[in-house]
């Protein structure tokens, strides 16, 4: 970490432990640095001043440990971050800071008695921890369940974590009944990854990840890249549908970065991944 880096982490942590008012910092700190990350094409920097914008967010949480807002910002955090370590060519650190984004999202979750109090039931009961949910509470529901699965997708296939896998999917599954919209129809692209990522001969449903996967690219108006790339992968490579796997990862290389900002980050990883998997088609059809 380089020495101003250091020194602005510093004064953060020393506003953080001596702020009278938590809210402050966030609405001031944490919220407008989240969304600069957010904002960056240069992933070079993104992944050398990430880990402090952690190290800031730990922090906060270490005082603040019941606070809905905090653990929201934790488990976005440490969730999108573990997204984009391959690209920073840091794939060792994947499973332990997964790790920490499943911590902060079941933290998350657990803020809501009914879910603290059945998460751990057989999932033929988990409906109960989720029947209290609303529309209000989407935002803490997907990312919970999100920060949640990100440590699922860097674990072995244990029967516990396909346990788990199927909590989740019922968490998605509630996200997309009280609000399929939220973060660029998110659930969806998970439910489409979910439903599409193994052959049907292994349980996978290749109609219904297609169909989320499509209700995705309508509700983001094809702008959330990372819904393409997926589509391909998961649904597209597994049906061997050489066409629409080049269809979709040609448009995210041609997709114009600068039309949506916000999800600039997000798209330059999809960009990137994209190239990869063109330059890869003819080892997979």
């Amino acid at each position: 970490m380089s020495k101003p880096i250091r020194r602005t982490v510093f004064a953060l942590i020393l506003l953080v432990l001596f702020s009278g008012c938590t809210t402050v910092v966030v609405n001031y700190v944490i919220d407008p640095t989240f969304e600069n990350l957010q904002q960056q094409t240069d992933l070079n920097l993104v992944c050398e001043g990430a880990p402090s914008f952690l190290l800031i967010i730990d922090s906060l949480i270490v005082s603040n440990p019941q606070s809905l807002k905090m653990l929201m910002a934790g488990t976005q955090a440490y969730a999108s971050y573990t997204a984009v370590l391959a690209e920073c060519n840091r794939d060792e650190r994947m499973g332990q800071l997964s790790l920490k984004a499943k911590k902060y999202g079941l933290t998350l979750l657990g803020l809501f008695p009914k879910f603290r109090e059945n998460v751990e039931k057989p999932v033929t009961e988990f409906e109960n921890a989720i029947s209290g949910f609303n529309k209000n509470d989407v935002d803490a529901l997907f990312w919970g369940g999100y920060g949640w699965a990100t440590n699922i997708m860097h674990q072995d296939g244990s029967p516990a974590a396909l346990a788990d896998l199927l909590k989740i999917e019922q968490i998605m599954l509630k996200v997309v009944e009280l609000e399929d919209t939220y973060y660029n129809g998110a659930a969806h692209l998970f439910l489409g990854v979910y439903y599409g990522s193994r052959p049907s001969m292994y349980g996978g449903q290749p109609e219904k990840s297609r169909q989320h996967f499509e209700k995705a690219l309508a509700i983001s108006n094809h702008q959330f890249l990372a819904v393409q790339v997926a589509f391909a992968e998961n649904y597209a490579r597994m049906t061997f549908d050489r066409d629409l796997y080049g269809k979709l990862l040609q448009e995210v290389v041609d997709f114009p970065l600068e039309s949506r900002p916000e999800l600039s980050l997000t798209n330059q990883v999809a960009k990137r991944k994209a190239r990869r998997l063109l330059d890869q088609i003819d080892d997979f059809f």
